[in-house]
């Protein structure tokens, strides 16, 4: 299956793409952080939602309501776009995005330093599968809470970005937790969707 789009950014054909992956539940103002960013780099940002993941099960919103949050923040600024993928494996995501773009983009792949951390160490069930990866695909790691250490024979492949360390605290988990606990929630939100989220929380926006 190649990526899906359910949304794409306006504008000439992108000779570079950056993917980044996620549960979205929420969309959070530190994912907006990280995708700017990556323009430092990317001409389109494509903001993925995987169909399953390979260590963790979907909870909570279904992905009916995760997209459609999605596509109310990647439709509120240019160079943004969301799609669907089948794989969860950033590697097969991003196999899944050069069966849907021109042969000659430039793909990577954006994450934060944790899950640069995850996926650089998870068991894939054969070696060298994250070699292979960012051999054909640089990964775009964001600092939050620290910088990424790549090892020496991975440097050339990483490539940092800046975020402001205001966004290192911001995660779903904590949304969800201040949205339980009745706590303003609202500043680890994008704006355009806070009335879609208080709605789905049963909060007031």
């Amino acid at each position: 299956m190649a990526l899906k789009f359910f949304h794409r950014t306006p504008g000439p054909t992108p000779g570079r793409v950056a993917l980044l992956p996620g549960a979205w539940n929420p969309p959070t103002t530190a994912h907006l952080a990280v995708a700017r960013a990556a323009l430092s780099w990317a001409d389109e940002v494509i903001f993925v939602m995987p169909l399953a993941f390979p260590h963790k099960e979907y909870e909570g919103w279904s992905m009916q309501q995760r997209m459609g949050l999605l596509q109310s923040v990647v439709s509120a600024e240019p160079g943004f776009s969301s799609a669907v993928t089948e794989s969860g494996y950033y590697f097969e995501i991003a196999e899944e995005a050069r069966l849907a773009l021109p042969g000659d983009t430039e793909i990577a792949l954006v994450c934060g330093r944790d899950a640069a951390e995850r996926i650089a160490t998870w068991d894939y069930g054969a070696p060298g599968v994250f070699e292979a990866m960012i051999a054909r695909y640089p990964l775009l790691v964001a600092g939050r809470g620290g910088e990424y250490q790549a090892l020496a024979g991975h440097r050339h492949r990483i490539i940092g970005l800046a975020v402001d360390a205001q966004f290192d605290l911001v995660s779903s988990t904590e949304i969800r937790r201040r949205a339980a606990a009745g706590e303003d929630w609202r500043p680890l939100v994008p704006e355009s969707i806070h009335a879609e989220v208080a709605r789905m929380y049963g909060v007031c926006a």
